[in-house]
């Protein structure tokens, strides 16, 4: 008996509809389903509502996973460039923000609706509001249960697929609807799925510092944070519940609960020579004076108060100066924790990629069932990288399935 669709495609995101559109363009009868009531959620909110759709300086350095080279392979097949070139054939128009950071000039729902329309195009149905309530194998491929519609007059339907694609995402802002049903799925088929948390996610302090830095909140310096053996150099942003901006977010998805942040709140400067300097020339100058002329004057203030800095240089022994030094080069913060999923950008950790092909992202022991985009074990930084594994492994998989 022929199957009701050749690939199903169990979430409406950005792998989800890409992979749709791909897979269409090859003649393939696709349907995606989505339980939200919008395609796309956390497109329309990403990149402060204009959408980092992609960094052109994306590689494989800028993922984690517990088999790093995974994604090479997709990466190199869909390249920031190709999907650049998407973007410029729908008129969609863009900026460069920060080095290789291109968001959307006016809305992130430019992206929505070009996915939508390449899906149109390419033949790809989208239901929303639609619920998976059960998934099975058959001899054939899959066949699945789906519930449509409100509460009150919600309509139950089996469908059957010769190919299955997982795409629903992570935990990470369950608000939009994120749920673990992809992990799920993945154990349902004897899949082992690695230990997930929180990535890209702001911090938390203690009561004591909370309470000391709480008059920052809303201000940004930049930074160069270090944990683990990996370092960012980029803004920091003071919150009233704790540390955020993109060095905090960056460095969140390589902290370990007990670990200690090393800040350098002054990454251009050679601060004990500035200070030795400093208090040959004006030895009246204070280290209020010095981190005034190179930190938001609110921050340098607080700062120089929680540690207690007075006085005028030239009562500064030379071990006092190396010691207000290190301090400021080698600020040591231990967080209490991060926010969780309820704000993380996305999900670390996932379905183990060692049971997937590189090339098409299917199950190696199962060739008509796909894993793409965040339920699977490879997270970007901060700056495009997770879009970019979004349209790279949704391509791969609308190749094949």
């Amino acid at each position: 008996m022929a199957s009701d669709y050749d690939v199903i495609i169990i979430g409406a995101g950005a792998a989800g509809l890409m992979c749709a559109a791909t897979a269409g363009y090859r003649g393939r009868k696709v349907l995606v389903v989505d339980h939200a009531n919008k395609a796309g959620k956390k497109i329309l909110m990403s990149g402060g509502g204009r959408c980092n759709f992609t960094n052109l300086n994306s590689t494989q350095a800028n993922f984690l996973s517990e088999n790093p080279h995974y994604c090479i392979s997709a990466l190199k097949r869909y390249t920031p460039q190709d999907f650049l070139e998407l973007v410029e054939r729908h008129g969609v128009e863009h900026e460069e923000k920060a080095a290789g950071q291109l968001f959307c000039r006016d809305s992130a729902k430019d992206i929505v609706n070009l996915l939508l329309t390449e899906c149109e195009w390419a033949g790809a149905e989208v239901r929303l509001k639609t619920s998976i309530s059960d998934v099975r194998a058959t001899e054939t491929g899959y066949r699945v249960n789906i519930s449509a519609g409100a509460l009150t007059s919600t309509i139950t339907s089996t469908l059957t697929c010769e190919s299955l694609v997982v795409a629903c995402g992570g935990l990470s802002i369950p608000t939009m609807g994120a749920t673990g049903f992809g992990y799920d799925l993945a154990k349902q088929f004897g899949l082992s799925v690695l230990p997930t948390r929180a990535g890209l996610v702001p911090f938390t302090l203690h009561p004591e510092l909370k309470e000391q830095l709480s008059p920052l909140s809303g201000v940004s310096c930049p930074v160069d944070v270090t944990c683990q053996n990996q370092h960012f150099r980029e803004p920091m942003l003071v919150t009233h519940r704790g540390l955020s901006g993109p060095s905090m977010l960056q460095i969140s998805s390589y902290w370990q609960p007990g670990d200690t942040l090393s800040v350098n709140l002054l990454p251009t400067q050679r601060i004990h020579e500035d200070l030795l300097a400093l208090r040959q020339q004006k030895p009246q100058s204070t280290v209020a004076h010095y981190l005034a002329q190179h930190l938001p004057k609110r921050f340098a203030q607080a700062y120089n108060e929680l540690h207690g800095w007075t006085g005028p240089l030239q009562g500064y022994k030379n071990s006092d100066l190396e010691q207000v030094a290190e301090t400021l080069g080698q600020w040591q913060i231990k967080p209490a924790g991060t926010e969780g999923y309820r704000t993380a950008e996305v999900t670390l950790g996932g379905v183990d990629t060692r049971q997937l092909s590189s090339k098409n992202m299917s199950v190696l022991e199962r060739p008509n069932l796909y894993f793409i985009g965040e339920v699977v074990d490879v997270t970007g930084h901060l700056g495009g990288h997770n879009f970019q594994w979004a349209w790279a492994s949704g391509v791969a998989a609308g190749n094949d399935a």
